[in-house]
């Protein structure tokens, strides 16, 4: 797993490459852990490198919506994998995450 944190002006660019598993989603918490403290945050998510979460990556994804949304700010996540989306779909993530 590979994440790429770019902050343009007012808007954060998130870009993901890999697999979100177990073995790594705890790192992936770390990685983004500085975008939960942000106030009114606008992040972009670019999701056309990552392969395959796990619940535990649907985990942070979570923890970082919820923290978003209570800095009164913008999470959306793009250029998903057919396979990916069905599994935010399938377990009701793409009701609370923005998914483009």
């Amino acid at each position: 797993m590979k994440v790429t944190i770019n902050k343009q002006n007012e808007k954060t660019l998130v870009t993901l490459e890999g697999r979100i598993d177990t073995t790594n989603a705890d790192q992936f918490q770390h990685d983004i852990a500085p975008l939960m403290d942000d106030e009114r945050p606008n992040i972009d998510i670019d999701c056309s490198g990552m392969t395959y979460t796990s619940s535990q990556g649907l985990r942070v994804f979570l923890l970082l919506q919820k923290s978003v949304m209570a800095h009164h700010g913008t999470m959306v996540m793009r250029n998903m994998d057919s396979r990916v989306k069905e599994v935010f779909d399938i377990t009701g993530f793409s009701n609370i995450i923005t998914i483009l």
